[in-house]
């Protein structure tokens, strides 16, 4: 069984009654917008939204939410942003940062837009939002009184669970300075009803300084902001999340997932979400950061990558298992070679792993069979000059590579050919010929009539046999007759027919200098009539 079944079908399971009732499942993921986002960064995108694809094929409602979380703060710098520019707003609310383009709403929005983009091109399709939304919006108020009124039960769960200390008068909480505006040297030092007393500290952090200003703000709508293990606890309960994997890095013993779900548990009294814990995806072996700048982005991987290679790469080993992506290494050929042994197993309809997960990095597209040379063979023949790749491959498959538009010999009357400019249409089943040039070759005999739906509404087209010559095969047909004399090509040659080939759009065409006069001439013929008719019109 496929990983992702195994996962849907333990989820199935935990929320029996949930689904019984027809309650849609929240799964959420997110990603701090702090810097252009790296490719490892759509592993856990790629996770959830396959759980949630899975669960809409199988009709089970649920909710792929995913936060854009902007309320976070800088507290380091990519290297490829202007560092005199931003150091000044190291500890500030990303929000609250202006985009490095000038032209987005915010630093967050500027690096969010980029990598939706992205998320799009892969194919999964979350409902976003912004985490300053629910901030600002009050959605945290009720948590936020909650984990002050607690501060003491949370220091000791710190404790319990990681054995980290806080200080006695620490508080989960830290607030907007209303002086200079940053948010990490700020310091609750006590809480009453609706007030925080708070001091923004020169030396609460070694990467930014404080202004000493002393105040009392509402910690409410968005004036304060919840440290980072307790938020997570806060958004499980909030947004009554049902799954939500984490990195391995979170998901250790004592680390912070074991800490939010004992808050969420403990504190705010809500059942933790079902885990997912994945492993690392590294480039070149080392791991990646946002905000450091460090890593390939999912843009520059996203480009290099078709979706369904992409989503290949992210899906087909267990979240347990660490991806190593080496773009300049053997990984990208590994890959195409993996995707066409599974395209073989699938069209073959062997039951197992390599059908389910080609079928899983489809999930937007019909699958059409298709002849799928391998790309290490590929990579190795345009490496040989000595070599003609076409040939190779018609060598390894048996089948010729043609172009959309071919140079075919009809044969006629006592068997005279007849050379004219065909065009290959893969959407077409059946092969068409123009009445009139049927007629003036002398081909066709008769075999029946059949009901064919077109732009013009359903008619009945005559079906006629003949044989003709494509690219050096004889190929005998039965084909539609229809007037085509208005219309570009005078034959099209539907797939019913091009079993023995394949098309390669970017082929270059060849034909005779006498079928390119005859086709020359009948294009300027009706472009010469379409003008005459255009002018008796107007006269």
């Amino acid at each position: 069984m496929f990983w992702t079944d195994k996962l849907v079908g333990e989820i199935k399971e935990k929320y029996t009654e949930k689904i019984k009732a027809g309650k849609p499942l929240v799964i959420r993921d997110e990603k701090t917008m702090s810097g252009r986002v790296h490719v490892g960064s759509l592993r856990g995108v790629a996770i959830h939204g396959i759980i949630s694809e899975i669960l809409n094929k199988q009709e089970i409602a649920n909710t792929y939410l995913f936060e854009i979380n902007d309320f976070d703060l800088m507290d380091g710098l990519p290297v490829y942003l202007d560092q005199g520019k931003y150091l000044p707003y190291m500890g500030y609310l990303l929000c609250d940062i202006p985009a490095p383009n000038g032209k987005a709403k915010n630093y967050a929005e500027y690096f969010a837009e980029e990598f939706l983009g992205v998320i799009k091109q892969v194919g999964f399709n979350p409902e976003y939002y912004r985490s300053s939304e629910l901030y600002r919006a009050g959605k945290y108020n009720k948590v936020i009184k909650i984990a002050l009124e607690n501060a003491s039960k949370i220091r000791a769960i710190y404790k319990k669970v990681s054995g980290a200390e806080k200080e006695d008068d620490w508080f989960p909480l830290q607030v907007k300075c209303e002086k200079c505006g940053k948010v990490a040297t700020t310091k609750v030092i006590s809480y009453g009803e609706e007030e925080v007393e708070y001091v923004c500290k020169e030396d609460l952090v070694k990467w930014t300084k404080g202004c000493s200003y002393r105040g009392k703000i509402s910690p409410f709508d968005g004036n304060a902001k919840l440290p980072w293990k307790v938020e997570w606890a806060a958004k499980f309960k909030v947004l009554g999340v049902d799954i939500e994997g984490a990195g391995k890095d979170h998901s250790t013993r004592g680390g912070s997932r074991e800490i939010a779900e004992t808050i969420s548990r403990e504190v705010f009294g809500h059942i933790p979400p079902f885990n997912i814990p994945y492993e690392f995806f590294q480039v070149g072996g080392k791991k990646m950061s946002s905000s450091r700048g460090a890593g390939s982005s999912s843009k520059e991987i996203s480009n290099l990558l078709p979706p369904e290679i992409l989503r290949l790469l992210l899906l087909g080993k267990n979240p347990n298992k660490v991806i190593d992506f080496i773009p300049d290494g053997d990984t990208i050929p590994i890959l195409y070679d993996l995707y066409d042994k599974m395209a073989a197993e699938y069209f073959a309809k062997k039951e197992g792993d390599y059908q389910r997960i080609f079928s899983l990095i489809h999930a937007s597209e019909k699958i059409k069979e298709r002849f799928l040379p391998r790309f290490s063979q590929i990579a190795f023949l345009v490496q040989m000059p000595h070599m003609e790749i076409e040939e190779e491959v018609k060598e390894t498959t048996g089948k010729k590579i043609i172009g959309i538009n071919e140079e075919v010999e009809i044969i006629g009357k006592q068997g005279l050919r007849h050379k004219v400019m065909a065009k290959i249409d893969t959407g077409a089943f059946r092969t068409t010929i123009c009445q009139s040039m049927a007629e003036q070759f002398g081909v066709g005999k008769n075999v029946g009539y059949k009901k064919v739906r077109s732009a013009l509404g359903t008619e009945k087209r005559e079906i006629i046999e003949f044989s003709f010559i494509l690219d050096q095969y004889p190929v005998n047909t039965q084909a539609f007759v229809a007037d085509r004399e208005e219309l570009k090509y005078d034959m099209i040659i539907g797939r019913r027919d091009l079993k023995r080939f394949l098309v390669d759009p970017d082929k270059k065409v060849f034909m005779t200098q006498e079928t390119k006069y005859k086709h020359e001439l009948k294009t300027l013929k009706k472009s010469l009539k379409k003008k005459l008719k255009l002018r008796k019109k107007l006269i």
